[in-house]
């Protein structure tokens, strides 16, 4: 973390760590890190944090974690980075954070060996595009500064109808379960924006783009299975799992779940504003993952 700032005189007599909790989002633990073990400097010479500063005095801030370039195995695409963070496009069937029977092969452990701050999670079997942060600070930046808007395109069983629109159902995890959410009144609020791109009426399943609104855990999955229109592969909310079977669909997905062998999530646009760059926004795609892409040309 470098920053070079040229005071601005909503600032003028301010110390120098109101400055960097206002306009640079540091929590009181990293004004801490960056005092002892990195430089303050005023007009480019040493300064306690404490110290005032008037309109245009220069400001330089200096505390380096990790800024060191990832090194992805073969199956994790790196989509853009710099000494801040990464975006990368994480492949299904692998775990975002380590975990239980995970501590070597989760998204993190595969890219560093430093320490690295997911900005969001996708869950194992969701492919597609992610933020990572190399540092606390440039993750607290991300995730206060960045309005980070997330673009899905999913594999349901159905139509929709109407074929775009929004879905807006409260969801509360499901009493005595550690996983399985539910679309409840008195849960949080929770919006979908849905758009259908194709219909593959041979199959009587759609390939649909979802954006959120809100966040919610399993939020679309959530949705798409209260409104009767589950994902495909899915084993938490799909025709056939235990949780939410759905006689109706069972026959299709006997044949489609099988086919795609986990759930039909791919995250696969991101855009958001880069605090490391004046604000300019930046938007990332990923196309469809293979197995997506061959069921869907099987199908057609």
């Amino acid at each position: 973390m470098k920053i070079i700032y040229f005071v601005q005189n909503e600032y003028n007599d301010c110390e120098i760590q109101q400055i960097m909790r206002r306009e640079f989002k540091m929590s009181t633990t990293w004004v801490k890190r960056v005092k002892l073990y990195g430089k303050v400097e005023l007009n480019d010479v040493h300064a306690r944090v404490k110290d005032h500063v008037k309109t245009g005095d220069k400001l330089y801030f200096e505390y380096e974690e990790n800024s060191a370039a990832l090194t992805p195995p073969p199956n994790v695409g790196i989509v853009y980075e710099n000494e801040h963070y990464a975006v990368v496009n994480k492949p299904s069937g692998m775990v975002t954070h380590p975990s239980h029977g995970h501590l070597e092969d989760s998204l993190l452990t595969s890219l560093s060996e430093n320490t690295l701050h997911p900005v969001m999670r996708l869950d194992r079997e969701t492919s597609g595009l992610l933020i990572v942060a190399k540092d606390g600070y440039a993750h607290n930046m991300l995730v206060t500064t960045a309005d980070i808007k997330k673009r899905y395109l999913a594999l349901c069983y159905g139509r929709f109808e109407p074929s775009e629109g929004t879905l807006s159902f409260p969801i509360a995890r499901r009493p005595n379960s550690v996983m399985i959410r539910d679309c409840v009144d008195d849960g949080k609020p929770s919006v979908t924006h849905y758009k259908t791109v194709s219909y593959l009426e041979k199959a009587d399943i759609s390939l649909v783009e979802f954006e959120l609104e809100t966040g919610r855990c399993h939020q679309i999955r959530t949705h798409c299975c209260h409104v009767g229109h589950p994902l495909l592969g899915d084993g938490l909310y799909g025709p056939l799992s235990d949780d939410n079977p759905n006689e109706e669909l069972r026959s299709q997905a006997e044949i489609y779940d099988s086919k795609i062998g986990r759930v039909a999530l791919h995250a696969y646009r991101i855009e958001y504003k880069d605090p490391f760059d004046n604000g300019n926004t930046k938007v990332f795609e990923a196309e469809l993952p293979e197995d997506i892409k061959k069921l869907v040309d099987e199908i057609r």
